[in-house]
């Protein structure tokens, strides 16, 4: 998909992202953009006629961003368990510092009943991404002898994701960015165990 936008259209776009990461779809509005970015709604119309259009390309942008960085982590990280640590760690340091707390996606995937379709598919498209990455980390750790999978490494990757962000979940509900590491650290040693 071609994500090229204006300047402003960028600007927007990353508000209505931040605002996604806080409150979802349905937390936000194009008055609360209109005031963040400091132009008319019917500018904002101009560049996203829909909010459904806004939102989809906010979420179709996440998505090259995050196919980017799991290609670059590929391309920087050889070894399966490093790859896997490299994913927290990022993870954990957006918790820590506040830069990116939530996965918009995961945010989006708990309305899923009541969002426009355009999004839900985006959103699914984002998690059949991240659990092709997964599968094929684990399956590679697999066959080094650095993983010992207990089912197959779909259904590992789909475990693995799910932990990821209930561990988000968990973090901000507490309010204790460290419980991300807390809880994904202990699904790397389950992996790592031999039988």
């Amino acid at each position: 998909m071609n994500t090229e936008l204006s300047p402003k259209a960028n600007e927007i776009a990353a508000h209505a992202r931040l605002l996604l990461a806080s409150g979802g779809y349905n937390g936000f509005s194009y008055a609360d953009i209109s005031d963040r970015v400091h132009i008319s709604k019917a500018s904002i119309h101009h560049h996203f006629p829909s909010k459904a259009e806004l939102v989809r390309t906010v979420v179709a942008m996440y998505r090259e961003e995050a196919r980017a960085g799991l290609a670059a982590l590929d391309g920087q990280v050889e070894d399966p368990l490093a790859r896997i640590n490299a994913y927290l760690g990022y993870w954990s340091a957006c918790i820590v510092e506040g830069t990116a707390a939530f996965c918009i996606c995961a945010m989006l995937a708990a309305e899923l009943p009541s969002i426009p379709e355009e999004v839900a598919l985006e959103v699914r498209g984002h998690f059949q991404d991240l659990t092709a990455w997964l599968a094929a980390v684990f399956k590679k750790g697999a066959a080094s002898g650095r993983f010992h999978l207990q089912g197959t490494s779909k259904a590992e990757a789909q475990t693995f994701m799910a932990t990821v962000h209930g561990a988000m979940l968990a973090a901000r509900a507490l309010g204790r960015p460290e419980m991300f590491l807390e809880i994904t650290r202990p699904a790397i040693h389950r992996l790592t165990m031999a039988g």
